[in-house]
């Protein structure tokens, strides 16, 4: 063993430090998080833009399947058998009911939101070089996870709530049967958007703890070949 050992050098054994492995994990939870909020982001611009949060239920004596009734944020549309289509914009705001108008509001709010919270996002993450400050990046990928999960809320709420009254009408008898409605594509849309903001901010605020930063807090590796301290002797 001594003969192999002369010539063959050993390993330097230099771990890396614990802030470094840290880091490199919290920049690939960042990136998931950023795909995540994209995802999102166009959940949410197809739940504001496609009118399917309310389609026609046939049901009873309503069997005329030549043409489906669609309804949506903006407008109302009528889709023939034969692949016709014809929409009409709502013509007034103030005679749409409460739960559209919220939706309305809270939707494009989400998608502001969203925006705003990737922007600041790449601001603060791990694999960019925008703000160079190591202890302020823990904090402004906070505040953007907070951003994330405040749209998440607010795509899902008007989404659930157009739901329960679709639900509410559906199993209302004094609601004619023509009237009635069922859920829409864009209402399952809104909640998987709603459920990929809320996990990508949820991880963000996992992985965006403040590091204990400074010179305390690293870590010294020295090597083997390092010439000890020299001492006096008498």
């Amino acid at each position: 063993m001594s003969v192999i050992s002369r010539f063959v050098p050993s390993l330097p054994q230099h771990p890396l430090p614990r802030h470094t492995l840290f880091r490199m994990g919290s920049s690939g939870v960042q990136i998931v998080c950023m795909a995540l909020g994209i995802l999102g982001l166009i959940a949410a611009v197809v739940t504001i833009a496609v009118p399917r949060w309310k389609v026609s239920a046939f049901i009873g004596n309503n069997i005329i399947t030549a043409q489906v009734q669609e309804e949506g944020l903006w407008m109302e549309c009528v889709v023939q058998s034969t692949g016709q289509q014809q929409c009409k914009a709502y013509e007034s705001l103030l005679i749409l009911s409460s739960d559209l108008q919220a939706a309305r509001a809270m939707t494009i709010i989400s998608c502001m939101l969203v925006v705003l919270s990737l922007l600041t996002l790449c601001a603060g993450a791990d694999f960019t070089t925008c703000i160079e400050n190591e202890e302020v990046k823990p904090k402004v990928s906070l505040v953007s996870a907070v951003g994330l999960i405040v749209a998440g809320l607010l795509l899902i709420i008007p989404v659930s709530w157009a739901a329960n009254n679709v639900v509410r009408d559906f199993n209302n008898p004094l609601v004619n049967q023509s009237q009635k409605r069922e859920l829409g594509a864009c209402i399952f849309v809104g909640w998987g958007g709603g459920v990929l903001l809320l996990l990508a901010g949820g991880l963000l605020c996992c992985f965006s703890r403040p590091r204990s930063g400074g010179s305390s807090g690293t870590a010294k590796y020295y090597s083997n070949s390092a010439s000890a301290p020299s001492k006096n002797y008498v």
